[in-house]
């Protein structure tokens, strides 16, 4: 797990290779490097958080045996070891998944994509032909952003500022923003809040030569998953269980010590299931879980219930409302784009407390809600309901009419390819390409990577998402019962408890603390915002008559309100 940049062109010089590495370096604190290419065209930098092979043959970017190839590799790819054995007479110079890659690569060029079980953002330069070729993982579990300049100058990184340090422009994209601000849009497409930066999206790869920038799938869900699987239900079962087993056995594969996230949802408690499953009943694998000391959010009864008679220690890690100021602003600064409010500063701060306590590797079970249909929007579009980009209570999450018109005419609408013919999967498809996992991904690899932690998604395996899409509707929601197949293969592996619970959103107290112990703070930040885009943006005062309803609690939805303080939080305006 690390940090990746390159630069590919003419006109840039190795102190902005430097300055690239040197930003990105709590992404890998474990080894800094650099190489540039004897004609001077390219040069890849690495920040390394050394998770496999922990010698200096781990050291990136690294070389193929004849020096022609050079990569610089973010992520894990969990077969590695399959693939090594398949590869066996390249000659090898560490126990790396990376030099797996770059064999891979070699022998099977694009191809070799297919074959990787794994979240990977990796670049690899041809001396020989001088060209780029960098691709990311399926579902864009490790980012990839990148710049094209006027003169054809590629930058790559894996995150945003990196891009910055080497000179690329910090211009707000303002029609990003108004699809933002207006419609809640974001992460739906490769564009970011920040004008001419793209991200590489996911199951996507690039290719680079003499100026030439090309963007390919290579990976489609809806071309894996268009047949409906009629096998009879107990093979389905039998069969998505042994994924299940496969997929957290894989990313156990570590040299460092590895814990869970834990929330009391049925997800989380299958991943228990699992990990108990495949390390025998005396596992003792940390579980970590967040909470905010509001009874009405936190999950710690159920999390206990699943906690109870095993050996798991378990960590509570607790967000309190005075944390949040420094808190919010220090996530900020590691996203580089809006986030989504209090949730991601409670995982933010589950991160810290693991990584305190010498966990670097945490797995969590994101992905099952898309697999199988766990959302209510899913029951409803079964009956012909609709179901928004945005989650939230009944009016409206965001607040078109606190924008100026102008600005607000800049917002772009988004109408999501649809490759199925029945609704339900059209909306998986949906959530797990443009909307939902892309935007947790992007959440969580900053938070966990702003304390040098990597975290890993079992159930974001491609085995595992593409066997369950296949599944007809009656398996995913059946008798009211969503998750309906997922809940009786977990009845194996969990308590019936846990497994029966409602589905529960993730939430924190955010629209109490907003308007309660931090109305204060709040407060300030809005009229930051206002102070530095009233006029052009925001509508000032229709702004402060919404904030002054929402404390006075005629309103109970914040999403519109974090909205306001992330502009203040990431100094947009003048």
């Amino acid at each position: 797990m690390c940090g990746i940049s390159g630069i590919a062109g003419a006109g840039w010089s190795a102190e902005q290779l430097d300055a690239m590495v040197a930003v990105q370096h709590h992404r890998g604190p474990d080894d800094t490097f650099t190489w540039v290419s004897p004609d001077g065209l390219a040069g890849l930098g690495q920040n390394r958080l050394s998770i496999i092979d922990l010698s200096s043959a781990g050291r990136q970017p690294m070389p193929d045996a004849t020096g022609r190839y050079w990569i610089t590799f973010n992520g894990e790819v969990y077969n590695y070891l399959e693939l090594r054995q398949e590869l066996s007479d390249y000659p090898y110079k560490s126990r790396t998944d990376t030099e797996v890659v770059l064999a891979a690569f070699i022998r099977w060029g694009t191809a070799c994509l297919d074959r990787f079980i794994g979240m990977f953002a990796f670049i690899i330069w041809d001396t020989q032909t001088q060209s780029l070729f960098a691709a990311r993982d399926r579902f864009g579990v490790k980012p990839l952003y990148f710049h094209q300049s006027v003169n054809g100058r590629l930058t790559l990184a894996s995150e945003i500022k990196t891009l910055f340090a080497a000179g690329v422009p910090a211009e707000p994209d303002a029609a990003a923003w108004a699809t933002y601000l207006g419609r809640g849009l974001y992460e739906h497409s490769n564009r970011t809040f920040w004008k001419d930066v793209y991200a590489l999206p996911g199951g996507h790869f690039l290719t680079w030569h003499d100026r030439q920038l090309n963007i390919t799938r290579w990976y489609d869900l809806a071309d894996r998953t268009q047949a409906w699987d009629e096998r009879p239900l107990a093979a389905v079962e039998d069969e998505y269980e042994a994924l299940m087993v496969d997929s957290v056995q894989l990313r156990f594969r570590s040299d460092v010590p590895v814990g869970i996230n834990l929330s009391g949802g049925l997800d989380s408690s299958a991943l228990l299931g699992v990990v108990r499953a495949v390390q025998g009943a005396q596992s003792a694998v940390k579980a970590f879980t967040f909470v905010t000391g509001d009874p009405a959010y936190d999950e710690l009864p159920w999390v206990r219930q699943m906690l109870e008679h095993t050996h798991h220690p378990s960590v509570e890690c607790r967000l309190t409302a005075a944390e949040v100021p420094n808190l919010a602003l220090s996530v900020q600064r590691a996203q580089d784009e809006p986030y989504s409010g209090l949730p991601t500063l409670a995982y933010a701060r589950l991160f810290e407390i693991a990584r305190q306590q010498g966990v670097i590797v945490l797995l969590d079970g994101n992905g099952m809600d898309e697999q199988w249909a766990g959302y209510d929007y899913y029951e409803t579009s079964l009956t012909g309901g609709t179901a928004g980009t945005v989650q939230g209570t009944k009016e409206s999450p965001f607040r078109v009419d606190c924008l100026t018109p102008e600005f607000a005419a800049l917002g772009e609408s988004f109408a999501p390819r649809q490759p199925f013919a029945d609704k339900l999967r059209n909306l998986q498809y949906r959530d797990a390409i443009f909307t939902k996992i892309p935007r947790a991904m992007r959440f969580n690899d900053r938070i966990s990577m702003r304390v040098s932690c990597e975290l890993r998604e079992p159930f974001l395996d491609h085995r595992l998402f593409e066997l369950a899409l296949r599944q007809p509707a009656d398996r995913k929601i059946q008798g009211g019962v969503r998750k309906w197949l997922l809940r009786r293969i977990t009845r194996r592996l969990a308590p019936a408890g846990v497994v029966e619970a409602p589905k529960r959103p993730l939430q924190t107290p955010q629209r109490e603390w907003l308007r309660g112990p931090l109305k204060k703070w709040s407060e300030e930040h809005i009229e930051n915002a206002i102070s530095r885009l009233g006029g052009s943006w925001l509508d000032g005062d229709a702004v402060r008559r919404v904030w002054r309803q929402f404390c006075a609690g005629e309103s109970d939805n914040s999403f519109y309100v974090w909205q306001w303080i992330s502009l203040s939080l990431m100094e947009i305006g003048q």
